[in-house]
């Protein structure tokens, strides 16, 4: 059975069962108190005066009209019921239609449900809210998709063309054909690498540990300090202790990948990053900022997008794959942390990360 026919039975029913107790209730409290056989009183006393009504010929003409209105409650309930039904259940149907379009592929389809706030209202704005992030996921997936084939392509495209012209020139120098051929292929397992990380950190496949973000900004800027004196940059670390809970090789990345981006993304000459940690009610920040050009909030708020560059700020012999802030991103979702990007007005760029703090000596939320 169908739930509108489900709920009408059910409205159907519970008024006949509320005639029934009604029709109890007569009995129970009236006419079970009327006699069973004739009974004169006050004769003489006029118009009262009379034979008292007994309980047979009370019943003779009650029971009929018991049963033919029993039956008008069973008939009006079974109506009243289905039409009740259909207008309880007519959202239910939007939010089914939806659905379909949405198994069908139709993800900009919206619900839109009016009227007062109620369970139907709720789960048709839920299900709105899913279908909107929904799409906005399958879009990104296809740009990523559609950019990675095309930044995987490029290196292909390169080895083929090198290996085509060493092939026509058996005379070339094979020495630079094949630098050019180790960097190419160093671009591409770079970029692969990237990729494989972000779909591990997607899935989320990892043991929260107690970390302190202090600690990895050390070991970052310790590992990267001969990029930022190859460049001339000056790095600065500084802040205090910063402990949560997440994965150690992850976040980790996270601020190699920040302290790369600030280091690569600078000044040509005399550039600086400043790397620090802070704690803030419920949260610890790690900060990474550094100086540059001018960036415009739009063009900021586009870095974490995969295969995303500012061209006119990094060092062509440090380009990277595009993935650094995007990793950065996933990192951070994954850690149910949040991330800003800040241009400075100086120049440069301001990048905050914030996760939950917990406490150092328990790992648990203060």
């Amino acid at each position: 059975m169908s739930v509108r026919l489900k709920l009408t039975l059910s409205y159907a029913g519970f008024l006949m069962v509320a005639g029934l107790l009604l029709l109890a209730a007569v009995w129970l409290f009236l006419l079970r108190y009327v006699p069973n056989r004739a009974m004169l009183y006050n004769p003489d006393d006029r118009p009262t005066g009379g034979v008292f009504p007994v309980r047979s010929a009370l019943l003779e003409v009650f029971a009929p009209r018991a049963a033919a209105v029993l039956a008008f409650l069973l008939v009006f309930g079974l109506v009243g019921g289905w039409i009740l039904a259909g207008r309880m259940l007519a959202p239910l149907t939007r939010i089914t239609e939806a659905t379909r379009s949405a198994t069908h592929g139709s993800l900009s389809h919206r619900i839109l449900l009016p009227g007062h706030k109620d369970e139907f209202r709720e789960l048709a704005d839920a299900f709105d809210a899913m279908l909107a992030r929904l799409e906005a996921h399958v879009a990104e997936q296809q740009r990523f998709a559609a950019n990675a084939s095309h930044e995987l392509r490029t290196p292909l495209a390169i080895s083929k063309a090198l290996l085509d012209v060493a092939r026509a020139d058996p005379h070339a120098d094979t020495g630079e054909v094949m630098a050019r051929l180790h960097s190419v292929n160093t671009r591409a397992i770079d970029l692969t690498e990237a990729l494989l990380l972000l779909s591990r950190v997607n899935q989320r496949s990892f043991t929260p540990e107690p970390v302190d973000l202090s600690l990895l900004a050390e070991e970052a800027t310790e590992e990267l300090l001969p990029l930022a004196e190859k460049h001339g940059v000056t790095v600065e670390t500084g802040g205090v202790a910063a402990p949560t809970t997440g994965s150690h090789a992850l976040l980790l990345q996270l601020t190699t990948n920040l302290v790369h981006n600030a280091i690569v993304h600078n000044l040509p000459e005399g550039g600086a990053v400043r790397v620090t940690t802070g704690v803030r009610p419920g949260a610890v920040l790690l900060t990474v900022e550094n100086t540059g050009d001018r960036l415009t909030p739009a063009l900021a708020a586009t870095l974490t997008e995969p295969f995303q560059r500012g061209t006119e700020r990094v060092h062509t012999d440090h380009a990277g794959v595009g993935l650094g802030l995007a990793i950065v991103r996933t990192i951070t979702h994954a850690h149910d942390g949040t991330l800003a990007l800040d241009p400075r007005p100086e120049g440069g760029l301001r990048i905050t990360v914030a996760f939950p703090a917990v406490s150092p000596s328990t790992g648990t939320p203060p």
